[in-house]
């Protein structure tokens, strides 16, 4: 009895060993079938724009060559969905131009996209646009799927004419429901049957104004680049102050129904259009092109100059807050052929561009940029105060002419000279070369930055980037920077109880004379201020106030302190607290007022000044003594110190320093 006991227990366990190895087999089996399919990243053209994707998050492979600036893009980090979306991942550095994965991300629309120059990319600015995106590294998030077919919203697109597959939009599923597709025909179907009254009033061949609801478009079909499924328009004259804005009776006549709201047309058509930049205010410019119109020059070269001109204008973000360009051709005489203010956008400066003829004649260099200095730069023709002025001339071979003064006339009015020069002379034509070293003599600077020479013309697209880069370079452009502009000047007053109230206000007027001369901003010249006597104090410092008005007000309320005279502590405050946070590209100018002999020592302190690079200039009152001024101001000491028995005479040194300012800094080499 025993054994058949033992026996029995020993098939169930062998059974139960039997069902639960299959079991095991059979989960791996079902497993096995229902293991998802690989991801399969899509690939995408270069010219395809983000608004043209439905899916709000995906992963895309993009091909190389997409730093092409063809391929628009618009906005900086956060980029506007009107921008190619493989061109904005160049830009911002998460690809470079050989292509690759990125993972792109839909994001809200932004009231306004900053351009900028990065990677090789010109983004363009916009004021604004109704969505957004950003560019990721492909990485992909823990249980995210993306998606293996993107979504286009419609057929037509560069992705689908590639082979790419476009899908149905789905709406997000709801939570408790199953997630159906909706085609394109149902979701425009629902949009206008809730739009649409029950019934609507047949509509009179004669009336004026007529209500219409649009026919369904076939699917893919695109009305001005706005998406159908979230659009349905209706015009009505019956437009009825406090109606129900459901009520379709009620709507503004030519308004059309957006997923985000009531739009009016005018909008609409707006965002539908390719956008109009307001232009990159980081390279804020006045820029005029001299072109080589030359009969040498031939009908195909000269179309490659044009090309770069092109080029040029879609690079730059061309607008009315940022660079705007004009072009000049020369042969044997100069002629514009658009101003400043003639096109404000790089889509019209580009058709305009196209339309210009060769004038052939000679390669009158010289008379051109007479001509340019003359005329071009005039406030008639849209140029503007505080736009540094610069020429980009471009030379085939050599000029027929001399430029060395005219140039020298057009840097002094504040123009700065960029010279590209193609295909110099060969060595056996070197004796027809009018003027040996020609673009030296011409540039603004002799340090390269302003002069690109290139071998071949077949070669000249390669000056693209680096001129754009060059132009824009506000810092750099030596030849727009003038004594009134271009410096950092730091006031060391002297409030001690020997000047008193009514002179100290007498000296306080005098470095409001002195300021009003300048050219106040922040990119401009910027005014500080320090009070010393025993003990120093900050007025205000560089980057205070940014305007003349409010300078001025500054000055004013600066109250007289009373006590010693410590004019070196005040000169190593000064250093410290004024000039150590001047910008690197400004010129430093300390000027000091002070009517006694210091209680402390002046040489270390004004030793360090100079060592520095600050400018300093010593204004003595009554007691000053002549050899501390000499001690603290700059070599040579004539041209920086001054004496006046009173303060009443301060206002006559006004023009003198002025003078002596513009001197030093117009007299600095041009290397």
């Amino acid at each position: 009895m025993r054994t058949v006991v033992l026996t029995m227990k020993a098939s169930v366990i062998e059974m139960f060993l039997v069902l639960l190895v299959t079991g095991v087999h059979s989960n791996k089996e079902t497993a096995k079938k229902i293991k998802r399919p690989k991801f399969t990243v899509p690939q995408i053209n270069c010219d395809v724009k983000a608004g043209k994707i439905i899916n709000p998050e995906f992963i895309v492979k993009c091909p190389a060559g997409c730093q092409d600036p063809k391929y628009h893009v618009y906005g900086t980090d956060v980029y506007a969905s009107y921008s190619s979306v493989c061109g904005a991942a160049v830009h911002s550095g998460v690809l470079d131009n050989s292509g690759g994965k990125i993972l792109v991300r839909k994001v809200a629309g932004q009231s306004g996209y900053k351009g900028s120059y990065s990677n090789g990319v010109q983004s363009l600015s916009l004021p604004r646009w109704r969505e957004s995106f950003i560019v990721l590294e492909s990485k992909p998030k823990k249980g995210v799927t993306y998606p293996s077919a993107l979504t286009y919203s419609s057929s037509k697109s560069p992705a689908a004419q590639a082979g790419e597959t476009t899908k149905v939009y789905q709406r997000p599923p709801i939570p408790g429901t199953t997630a159906q597709p909706v085609t394109l025909m149902q979701l425009l179907a629902v949009t206008v049957a809730v739009a649409t009254p029950t019934t609507l009033p047949r509509p009179s061949p004669s009336a004026a104004s007529t209500t219409s609801i649009p026919r369904p478009q076939p699917v893919g079909h695109r009305s001005q680049e706005m998406d159908l499924w979230s659009t349905a328009t209706y015009t009505s004259s019956q437009n009825r102050p406090g109606a129900d804005p459901g009520d379709m009776d009620s709507w503004k006549p030519g308004s059309v129904l957006l997923d985000e709201g009531l739009v009016p047309k005018e909008e609409l058509s707006t965002q539908s259009l390719e956008p109009v930049s307001l232009g990159d205010p980081n390279c804020k410019i006045d820029l005029s092109f001299l072109i080589d119109g030359s009969t040498s020059i031939g009908k195909r070269r000269f179309r490659i100059q044009k090309q770069l001109l092109a080029d040029v204008a879609q690079a730059l973000d061309i607008g009315p807050a940022g660079p705007l360009m004009g072009v000049v051709q020369y042969g044997d005489n100069p002629a514009t052929h658009f101003n400043l203010k003639t096109h404000t956008n790089s889509r019209d400066l580009k058709k305009a561009i196209e339309k210009i003829t060769q004038r052939g004649g000679l390669s009158n260099v010289g008379r051109a940029i007479s001509f340019v200095t003359k005329n071009f730069f005039s406030k008639a023709n849209g140029n503007r105060s505080g736009a540094p002025n610069v020429v980009v001339v471009m030379v085939d071979g050599w000029p027929t002419d001399k430029v060395e003064e005219a140039s020298r006339l057009a840097r002094e009015s504040g123009i700065n000279i960029f010279f590209i020069t193609i295909e110099g002379a060969a060595e056996n034509e070197k004796q027809y070369v009018v003027e040996p070293n020609f673009a030296n003599k011409a540039v603004c600077r002799t340090n390269g930055f302003y002069s690109l020479h290139v071998q071949s013309w077949f070669g000249l697209h390669k000056t693209l980037q680096p001129l754009v880069k060059r132009v824009c370079d506000t810092d750099r452009l030596a030849c727009s920077k003038t004594c009134l502009n271009s410096a950092d000047i730091g006031f060391v007053i002297d409030g001690s109880s020997s000047v008193g109230t009514g002179n100290f206000r007498t000296v306080l007027q005098f470095v409001t004379n002195l300021t009003k001369e300048f050219e106040i901003s922040d990119t401009d010249t910027r005014i500080g201020a320090v009070q010393y006597t025993y003990e120093q104090r900050l007025e205000f410092g560089f980057d205070k106030y940014s305007s003349k008005p409010d300078i001025l007000n500054a000055i004013k309320r600066v109250g007289y302190w009373s006590g010693g005279t410590s004019t070196g502590a005040a000169i190593n405050f000064a250093l410290e607290q004024l000039f150590k946070k001047s910008k690197p590209n400004k010129r430093k100018l300390m000027i000091l007022i002070t009517d006694g002999r210091s209680y402390d020592d002046v040489r270390i302190p004004a030793m360090a000044a100079h060592l520095k690079g600050v400018i300093t200039y010593a204004i003595g009152v009554a007691w000053a003594a002549q050899e501390e001024l000499e001690v603290i101001a700059t070599h040579p000491a004539r041209d920086h110190s001054f004496f006046v028995d009173e303060f009443d005479n301060l206002y006559q040194y006004v023009p003198r320093i002025i003078q002596n300012i513009c001197t030093e800094f117009n007299s600095q080499p041009r290397n």
